[in-house]
């Protein structure tokens, strides 16, 4: 157990990041569009409970081919295509993106992107760790700068159940280790935690990270994909998680930056950066700024949207980018999404319906 800082912790932010992105890029809520997230593919190797649960995403599941899915070129024509509209930062998620076969081109590729007032793209990543250890210096090599984990428990047991293909949590932690080794921080960690399966390993998680420098997340068990077996019951507060922590630790509060979505804190002797992200008990809709595009050419304006935008058919044409910027413009613009703030109202309105399910997109396809 560590109890002071190896290594310095981010920098801590004060207030709201100014506001840059141009009145063309705002939806009738007034939200900018600042952050693209980009499916490299829909397939993973894991089959988490409360994500691809086997019973789901069985050997017969019809992912996608490899035809289907888009091009390292037509992604980052995509790519293009946003950063032109004032994105600033994209998001390569999955399914795992590091299933994707040469995924070091596509992340150099959207590394060499400036924005119209000639900033550097930042290049992040969202992965299940499990092939980080021997990736992540190629991956910061390429133009990789930040990369999240998911880590939903330390105890081997406990996690070889929860991603249900019995893979071992020392691999992960090798990965989050060597992507600190790389460079690729601030590392974040993300643990979904659920009531009854992985809530006793919130302290756990606590005191094997403090003086590492990484930044730890604490997830709320969400009803992606409408689940059958998603229950209320079994989701975890963010305040009971902090309540938790705080009876062990004093906890000192970050100031929120704008659109950001975990609320954070840091323990008081400055030996970790906790992040609470509250989707279920305080959504926060209200200022978000991501788009989300799936490996087949897709735009969803939300985790929980049903309805898309082709963007791979207008990929043929003389110059991509801009046709893609043109169609995501107007899109953006008519875009007034804000689910989790009315989900209570969206699930009365099923069971009054008589139907058990919302239809929402399924997370592996458009990333988290």
């Amino acid at each position: 157990m560590q109890a002071a800082p190896v290594h310095p912790l981010p920098a801590v932010s004060r207030g709201p990041a100014p506001d840059l992105a141009p009145a063309a890029c705002r939806d009738q809520l007034g939200r900018p569009l600042k952050d693209l997230r980009l499916s490299v593919i829909d397939r993973c190797n894991f089959r988490c409970t409360y994500c691809m649960p086997r019973e789901r995403f069985g050997r017969d599941y019809p992912f996608l081919t490899p035809a289907q899915r888009l091009s390292d070129q037509e992604l980052l024509e995509i790519a293009r295509g946003f950063v032109s509209l004032g994105v600033e930062k994209v998001r390569l998620t999955g399914g795992e993106p590091l299933l994707r076969k040469g995924i070091e081109s596509l992340v150099e590729g959207i590394a060499s992107l400036r924005t119209p007032q000639g900033r550097q793209v930042e290049v992040a990543m969202t992965t299940n760790g499990s092939l980080l250890a021997r990736k992540a210096r190629s991956l910061r090599d390429a133009g990789l700068g930040r990369v999240t984990v998911s880590l939903d428990s330390l105890d081997d047991r406990t996690f070889r159940a929860m991603n249900d293909v019995d893979f071992p949590v020392g691999r992960v932690l090798e990965g989050i280790e060597a992507a600190r080794a790389a460079g690729l921080a601030p590392v974040k960690v993300n643990c979904v935690v659920e009531r009854g399966t992985n809530d006793a390993q919130v302290l756990p998680l606590i005191e094997h990270f403090r003086g590492s420098g990484v930044t730890l997340r604490f997830i709320e068990y969400m009803d992606v994909e409408g689940p059958s077996a998603w229950s209320q019951s079994r989701v975890v507060p963010s305040g009971e998680i902090r309540a938790m922590v705080e009876r062990a630790h004093a906890l000192v509060p970050v100031v929120r930056r704008a659109s950001e979505t975990s609320s954070n804190y840091l323990i008081a002797d400055g030996s970790l950066r906790l992040g609470f992200i509250s989707s279920v008990s305080h959504p926060f809709c209200g200022d978000c700024t991501r788009a989300r595009v799936s490996v087949d050419g897709r735009l969803f304006l939300c985790l929980f949207a049903t309805d898309s935008v082709d963007l791979r058919a207008h990929l043929a044409t003389n110059h991509p980018a801009d046709a893609v910027a043109d169609v995501v413009r107007e899109a953006w613009q008519a875009r007034g999404d804000r689910y989790s703030e009315l989900r209570e109202e969206l699930r009365e309105d099923r069971r009054a319906s008589g139907k058990r399910q919302y239809p929402t997109v399924r997370m592996s396809l458009v990333g988290g």
